[in-house]
Formats: structure tokens, C-alpha cells, sequence
């Protein structure tokens, strides 16, 4: 076990080396002049020169980079050149929303999926299956934004029945359209997964023996065929459990959650460097975290994943 973890944490150290690399040199190659930007265009050439000189800009972008690297190790994520706050700083404070956001998200999504996931399973090939399905097939595949601009319309316009913007200070209802924007993607994803995962075990010797000795349906299915069926479905939650934080980005903006992603798209009107990278990097440590976390639990749950991975060392 402490060889595959080993493992998994080189992996996760060189994505994140790769995440802030690209981060870093696709940011300098957004169009404008952050300096130019954040002082006017009516600002002398002497003042812009001078901001440049503080941040580093007038440097070549390798030198830049380089300097960032140094800073990272030493944990400084630099400061943002609109506020001149520490990037740490910022992102805790907005931390809380985004993860409320995302919690919430995912519990429904997780709990919701795997319902019907049990019961599509349950009742394979049957009207229900295939309703269950297509419905889960038409969540995959409709982007967050495109769910969050229609509810956004539908309970705006015509339905005014849950608020389209603001944060849960003024009440619990305003936390309903985000979440369940944002839970629409994994739940059916969780469901399909956990529906191939429950059709698998039902078919398996054991379960049919536990159905010739009696037992009560609902004992094998929750007992004995969920217990053995969670190992995927716990991997998927996981993943989509980070996804959520980057997916979060268009649907805070959309329902003015003022979260992560609000901070980053407000980052990228105004060319601020330190918090656009900062933001990309923290949700690339939540998502490489959550991951490693999850192969960890799914190798404890199932040991033939980390002799797989010995193996193929």
C-alpha cells in the first residue's frame, strides 16, 4: 500500500507542475496589458512602467515563470494587482461559498443517483430502466451553463418561485438553483454508474445463493449487492466531487454566488495574473486531492487495484 501511495502522490505532484505551467503561460497570452488595465488609459507611461516593474512584467516570461515557481514553494501565490491582496487571502474568503455550493450539490446528486441507479437496476429493462436512462443520458449531456440560464429564465420570468441571485445570508431558497444546477451533470452520471455497477453483482453466484437461502430482497440488495457495487460509484463521486469546484465558475457568476468562480471571472475583466492562476492552481489541488484520496479509499475497498498497479510497475 505505501508503494502505490508513493505513487500516486509523484503523479499528483507532476500534474500539478504541469497545471501551473499551463496556467501560467496561457494567462500571459490573453490580449492587454494588466498594468495598462488596472491604471486607465489616461495613466502616464512612467506610472504603467513602474506598476510593470512591481509585478515583474517588464522580465522575460521565463524569468517570470521561474519566479513564480520560487514563490509557490515558499507558499506565496503572489498578491492581486486590483486589490493588492494576497491570492491566499482572497480564495479563503471565498472558499466557504464555493464549497457550500459544491456539498450540497454533490450530497443530492450522490444520494438522488444512487436511488436510481438501485432502481433502474432493480427493474432492468423495463420501462422504468429506460425512462431512468434516457432522462440520465439528457443530464450528461446539457452543459451547466445551458441548465443554469434556462432555470435562471424559467424561475425569473415565469416561475418566480425560488430567487435567481444572491447568497444564503438572505435566506436558504437562494441556494436552491445553483445546487441543484450544478448537481444535474453527476447525478446522472452517478446513476448510470451505479445501475452497470448493481447489474454486474446481481448477476454474481453469491447473490443468487443469498436469494436461495431466503433472505429478504431488500437485505440482498442493500447488504450484499450495494456494499460490493459501491467501489465505482465512490471513484465517480470523488471525481465529480472536484469537478464541481471548476464547474462551479459559470453557474456562481450566472446566480451571482459570490464564490471562487465569481472571483475569477472578475479577475479575468480586469487581467489580474496572481488570482486568475491562483484560482486555476486551487482548483487543480482540489481536484489532484480529491482524486488521490479517492484511489487511496478504492484501493483499501478493493486490493486488486493496488497489486494491478505494482503489477504494472
Amino acid at each position: 500500500m505505501l508503494r502505490y501511495i508513493i505513487g500516486r502522490l509523484g503523479y499528483t505532484v507532476l500534474m500539478l507542475l504541469g497545471v501551473v505551467t499551463v496556467s501560467f503561460f496561457l494567462v500571459r497570452a490573453i490580449p492587454g496589458d494588466p498594468a495598462r488595465v488596472m491604471l486607465g488609459q489616461r495613466a502616464d507611461e512612467a506610472t504603467i512602467q513602474a506598476l510593470r516593474q512591481q509585478y515583474g512584467f517588464d522580465k522575460p516570461l521565463y524569468v517570470q515563470y521561474w519566479r513564480y515557481l520560487e514563490r509557490l514553494v515558499i507558499g506565496d501565490w503572489g498578491r492581486s494587482i486590483a486589490s493588492n491582496r494576497p491570492v491566499l487571502e482572497i480564495i479563503a474568503d471565498r472558499l466557504p461559498a464555493t464549497a457550500l455550493l459544491a456539498t450540497v450539490a454533490m450530497v443530492i446528486a450522490t444520494i438522488v443517483g444512487i436511488l436510481l441507479g438501485i432502481i433502474s437496476a432493480l427493474r432492468a429493462n423495463t420501462w422504468i430502466d429506460s425512462t431512468m436512462m434516457a432522462l440520465a443520458q439528457f443530464g450528461i449531456s446539457l452543459p451547466s451553463i445551458v441548465m443554469a440560464i434556462f432555470l435562471a429564465v424559467l424561475f425569473g420570468e415565469i416561475l418566480p418561485w425560488f430567487p435567481i441571485a444572491g447568497y444564503i445570508d438572505r435566506g436558504i431558497e437562494y441556494l436552491v438553483l445553483p445546487a441543484v444546477t450544478l448537481g444535474i451533470r453527476p447525478l446522472a452520471i452517478i446513476a448510470r454508474v451505479t445501475r452497470s455497477s448493481m447489474l454486474d453483482v446481481l448477476g454474481q453466484d453469491y447473490i443468487r445463493t443469498a436469494h436461495a437461502k431466503g433472505l429478504p430482497r431488500w437485505r440482498v440488495t442493500m447488504i450484499h449487492a450495494l456494499r460490493n457495487a459501491l467501489n465505482p460509484v465512490v471513484t465517480t463521486v470523488g471525481t465529480w466531487f472536484a469537478g464541481l469546484l471548476a464547474g462551479a465558475y459559470f453557474v456562481e457568476y450566472i446566480f451571482n454566488w459570490p464564490g471562487i468562480g465569481s472571483a475569477a471571472f472578475d479577475a479575468i475583466t480586469k487581467l489580474d495574473y496572481p488570482v486568475i492562476q491562483g484560482t486555476v492552481l486551487f482548483t487543480a489541488v482540489v481536484f489532484v486531492a480529491v482524486n488521490f484520496f479517492s484511489d487511496v479509499l478504492y484501493a483499501l475497498l478493493d486490493p486488486r487495484v493496488e497489486l494491478t498497479a505494482a503489477n504494472a510497475s
